[in-house]
């Protein structure tokens, strides 16, 4: 049987995120930030691995976001969003972080996301 694209394209994605995670390690003192992107959103968690617990989360699909912003893929949302998760890290007195790209390369959206975390104080 033929193997198809989609299953092809899964397991390359898996394998690329496995090396990376491999890498990065999110703690209590410095939890890790992770990044999905859809077709239509922008996704972040902030995440302790040594609980398997989510700190805090924020998305371009929020009521709250869509209030404020009118794209929710572009640059200028990911900065958006970087400012908002940055805002809600800092009201649980999180201020060490560790960026977790996934299978996504570092430069344009994503880089967005991490600068605006940065200039919020973030540190990574």
């Amino acid at each position: 049987m033929h193997k198809g694209k989609p299953e092809i394209k899964s397991k390359v994605k898996a394998r690329i995120r496995q090396r990376i995670r491999k890498k990065i390690r999110g703690t209590s003192e410095r939890p890790r930030v992770f990044v999905f992107k859809s077709n239509c959103y922008v996704y972040a968690q902030v995440i302790n691995d040594e609980q398997g617990a989510v700190i805090a989360a924020a998305s371009t699909q929020e009521k709250t976001f869509k209030e404020k912003n009118k794209n929710t893929k572009n640059k200028g949302a990911c900065e958006a969003l970087g400012r908002m998760l940055a805002g809600r890290l800092k009201e649980k007195k999180v201020d060490r972080i560790v960026f977790d790209r996934g299978i996504y390369p570092y430069h344009g959206r994503i880089k967005m996301l991490a600068d605006a975390m940065r200039k919020e104080g973030l540190v990574f």
